[in-house]
């Protein structure tokens, strides 16, 4: 059994000290937790709003140790995170890391993560493991192409994922997704309706899942999700369904994105998982009872969860680098998105952006019940702002 609780709460150690580390501190600060985080960026995004940050690699022993030494649970808000060393320091300073090293494991390599699902009995697309270009080209016969080649390890926001169109470009899409390092899994390019996605957490002996959101990508990078998603209650069930199983199957505390294709024919399939705060569950800070980043703190420090009711229709679109070069972050057109009513502005603190680099997000909710309504408000208000003088 778990002490009684009080306030002033634990620390929290956090790996990782980007947007999702500000955004899990500012959600941690009423209850009362506080944040200590690792990064090897000095002032990084999460810096102004934490109660501490060392700075250091994801897989630096000591300053792993330094983040124990100084938290009373672990967790982590980047895959790059070194789940070895997270068992080590965990083990030797008697600290508590949520999830589970042994699921960030198996999420870092998308092939394990994929075979495990299937064994698990869970639905995923069609894949196979490709090491060479014979392999791509095996794998292609096999499942058709045009397929989708991913990276086994280290892809997020798009990179590390590349179609191929037929076995003529095996050499080039390996070598563009960077699969040198660690091989590729091809998978078969799903004949999709939409994607979906569904943020589900777990506590100490609860689960629970936020509503099925419905998500807009663009060259394999996210930049829209609207709740509830627009399709039928059946998928809708389904989808949760699903996620719950997908639930049972990780291990340890805290909040899980989802990531599913609804199929033509109305199925549910797992694209991959996250086993942290996601960006298409980022709507659940105004437009859920309790945001995905209250959740986590909860979870993963042993509290009960809150509710996961949808406060009102809700549309998030992110701010991306739509520059032509790196240069110093400075976004114009910030007064028009904050007069507007029902629309939220979210700055993540990078100091620099860079072609198609998640630089923050607006969120359209209330006044409403219109998903198309308010996804027009979202985009709008996010077309308004540009890093251009």
């Amino acid at each position: 059994m778990n002490p009684p609780l009080s306030t002033p709460g634990p620390t929290l150690g956090v790996v990782g000290g980007g947007q999702l580390g500000r955004m899990m501190a500012e959600a941690a600060a009423p209850l009362g937790v506080e944040l200590v985080v690792l990064d090897p960026t000095p002032n990084c995004p999460a810096s102004p709003v934490v109660r501490e940050q060392i700075v250091g690699e994801f897989d630096d022993p000591d300053a792993m140790r330094e983040l124990a030494d100084r938290a009373d649970f672990l967790t982590f808000e980047i895959e790059l995170a070194d789940p070895d060393l997270l068992e080590e320091v965990s083990e030797t300073a008697g600290v508590p890391v949520q999830p589970s090293p042994d699921t960030l494991r198996t999420i870092q390599d998308k092939l394990v993560q994929k075979r495990e699902l299937a064994e698990a009995g869970i639905p995923v697309p069609a894949f196979r493991r490709a090491d060479d270009a014979d392999d791509l080209r095996d794998a292609l016969d096999e499942l058709g192409a045009p397929a989708m080649v991913k990276a086994r390890t280290g892809g997020y926001d798009g990179r590390g994922n590349a179609p191929v169109e037929n076995p003529d470009e095996a050499e080039a899409v390996l070598d563009a997704v960077g699969a040198d390092e660690g091989g590729a899994m091809v998978e078969e390019l799903v004949d999709f309706e939409r994607e979906v996605s569904v943020i589900g957490v777990k506590g100490d002996d609860e689960v629970a899942t936020f509503p099925v959101g419905e998500n807009v990508h663009e060259a394999e990078i996210l930049r829209e999700t609207v709740v509830p998603a627009r399709t039928s209650d059946a998928v809708r069930e389904r989808a949760e369904a699903v996620a719950r199983d997908v639930l049972e199957f990780l291990d340890g505390r805290g909040v899980y994105g989802i990531e599913l294709f609804e199929t033509s024919e109305g199925d549910i399939q797992v694209n991959e998982i996250a086993p942290r705060p996601h960006n298409s569950g980022h709507w659940t800070i105004e437009g859920a009872s309790t945001s995905q980043f209250e959740q986590h703190v909860r979870a993963v420090t042993g509290r009960p969860l809150g509710a996961t009711d949808l406060r009102s229709t809700t549309a998030m679109a992110n701010i991306l680098g739509e520059v032509d070069e790196r240069q110093t972050a400075e976004l114009h057109g910030v007064d028009d998105a904050l007069a507007t009513p029902g629309i939220g502005f979210h700055w993540y603190g990078k100091q620099e952006v860079y072609p198609l680099r998640k630089m923050g997000h607006v969120t359209a909710f209330g006044g409403s019940s219109d998903p198309d309504e308010l996804l027009r408000k979202a985009r709008d208000a996010r077309d308004e702002l540009s890093f251009d003088t």
